[in-house]
């Protein structure tokens, strides 16, 4: 494949700068339909493009880039900022992003997986599970920041009752998207089985085990963000950490669903046996959500409902 195929973009609010891997010119363009339109029409049949991931401003040109038939990767900005560190780069511009970008999506293409547009119930769906977490976090920032004073504000109760109310407000339209869609509406249902599940985090694991391909359920625990770091060298064995990239809010909801879950009589031996043996008690829970991750995404991948007594066969095992 040739050099040129692989591009670069940095973008803005009001443009955006396309490198050319090998190439030195940079071109800007407008962040406006007609621009990029025109702009895509100049280039040869099924480029690779990359652009970093920032918020909404990259979605106008991965749609448009999509539509012409070219090949999209949509990049964590984490990940290319370690990269540019990782080569040195002492300065940072438009015109030098872009150039990461095409530098990068050239050498790493083969790891990388092609974006796909979702369908507007599936963006539906992620703008109000994203906005809900922000809402959540909100609300308890608020609560924590006012504990911490000796003054009482009598306005608080009604604060937080307002953000309740848009929480039960998101949740009922995320039931009604839900039902909109035959095929998630059962799976939906059918994770509603699980202990530990309720309408929230049933509808969330549906949407997100659907909306992208998922090879197995291993690929499916590092997008969630639940796989461990491992960090080891030589005789040094370190200490794991979860990895914590993808959706923070799916990891919450399946944390506290393993918190409920521990404390019946179905998932309460497995929760001492790994106690029992030192993980402390964040890790035992962590470990039963990443279980619960698993088991939702067999049911949706076959088909079935939640089955209580292989929980209760490895608790039998020694």
């Amino acid at each position: 494949m040739k050099s040129s195929e692989f591009i670069g973009v940095d973008v803005s609010q009001a443009s955006l700068d396309a490198a050319v891997y090998g190439q030195e010119q940079v071109t800007r363009i407008a962040n406006a339909v007609s621009a990029i339109r025109r702009w895509l029409r100049t280039l040869p049949p099924q480029c690779r493009i990359a652009v970093e991931s920032t918020g909404k401003l990259h979605c106008l040109l991965v749609r448009e880039a999509i539509a012409a038939g070219h090949i999209v990767y949509v990049l964590n900005a984490r990940d290319l900022s370690h990269y540019a560190r990782a080569l040195g780069r002492r300065s940072k511009t438009d015109r030098l992003d872009a150039q990461l970008i095409a530098r990068y999506l050239a050498h790493e293409y083969r790891n990388l997986h092609p974006y796909q547009l979702p369908t507007e119930l599936q963006t539906q769906l992620d703008d109000l599970i994203r906005r809900r977490h922000h809402l959540v976090v909100s609300r308890d920032a608020q609560r924590q920041s006012f504990a911490q004073i000796s003054c009482k504000v009598r306005s608080l109760k009604a604060l937080v009752r307002a953000f309740d109310r848009v929480i039960a407000e998101i949740d009922e339209q995320l039931q009604s998207l839900i039902a909109q869609d035959p095929t998630l509406a059962t799976h939906a249902s059918q994770l509603r089985t699980m202990v530990g599940f309720g309408p929230l985090l049933s509808t969330a694991m549906a949407h997100a085990i659907t909306r992208r391909p998922f090879k197995n359920s291993d690929a499916f625990i590092a997008y969630i963000g639940y796989d461990p770091r491992v960090r080891d060298s030589g005789q040094l064995r370190g200490k794991r950490f979860l990895s914590k990239r993808g959706p923070a809010e799916l990891r919450r909801l399946l944390f506290t669903a393993a918190m409920s879950a521990s404390r019946t009589k179905l998932w309460h031996p497995i929760y001492e046996r790994y106690r029992a043996r030192g993980f402390s008690t964040t890790a035992t829970l962590t470990i039963i959500a990443r279980k619960l991750a698993r088991i939702a995404f067999s049911i949706i991948r076959h088909g079935t409902s939640f089955q209580p007594e292989r929980i209760q066969s490895a608790c039998a095992t020694p």
